[in-house]
């Protein structure tokens, strides 16, 4: 399996050993008998057809099974480029955790419909978030804009989720409160 030209998976299929297959042919057997029954391939011109169906098939199952996989390498990238810091200027951002009360309760404020509909600022996100000046939400606003979950309307003090970052604070939400807690809850106090 490889690439061509960046732009098509191409599959191939090489054998050195066809005796490997068997295919339903004409056998000669040592007392002059022949008969028509399963047997290996000969290395030869006129095993090439029913090789060619071989590996044909071959390829086809194998292109099924790689198709029924799933394909999370882009969810990890982007959950990794969340938590990772960033360095933007000379500044620093630290990454986001789902698992940190203070981003946690980021999130569900940033989740909440109001701000899905008409957009967000510094003002409003200060009105849920009592206990932040304007300039450290400016900061947590930033901290969002580095890592790509908010984008900025126009040139408004407007910003939106992106849709990377209504992804990742539903998931995020959705392991926590769907997964976690009740898992935990079902155990045994400590």
């Amino acid at each position: 399996m490889y690439e061509k030209f960046g732009l098509i998976l191409r599959i191939e299929s090489t054998t050195n050993d066809v005796t490997f297959f068997k295919h339903y042919r004409e056998v000669e057997h040592r007392d002059g008998t022949r008969t028509m029954k399963w047997a290996e391939m000969k290395k030869g011109i006129y095993s090439l057809p029913a090789l060619r169906v071989s590996l044909t098939a071959a390829n086809r199952r194998y292109l099924e099974f790689i198709s029924s996989l799933d394909d999370t390498s882009t969810g990890i990238r982007h959950l990794n480029e969340i938590s990772q810091t960033i360095v933007d200027h000379e500044r620093t951002y630290r990454g986001f955790n789902f698992f940190d009360d203070d981003d946690q309760a980021l999130f569900e404020i940033l989740a909440r419909g109001e701000f899905n509909i008409s957009g967000m600022r510094n003002k409003d996100l200060r009105g849920n978030l009592h206990d932040k000046t304007c300039s450290q939400v400016s900061r947590i606003l930033k901290r969002l804009r580095v890592h790509g979950l908010l984008k900025r309307a126009g040139s408004s003090y407007k910003y939106y989720l992106t849709r990377i970052g209504r992804l990742l604070l539903l998931a995020g939400l959705k392991l926590r409160e769907l997964f976690l807690a009740p898992q935990l809850a079902s155990q045994p106090a400590l």
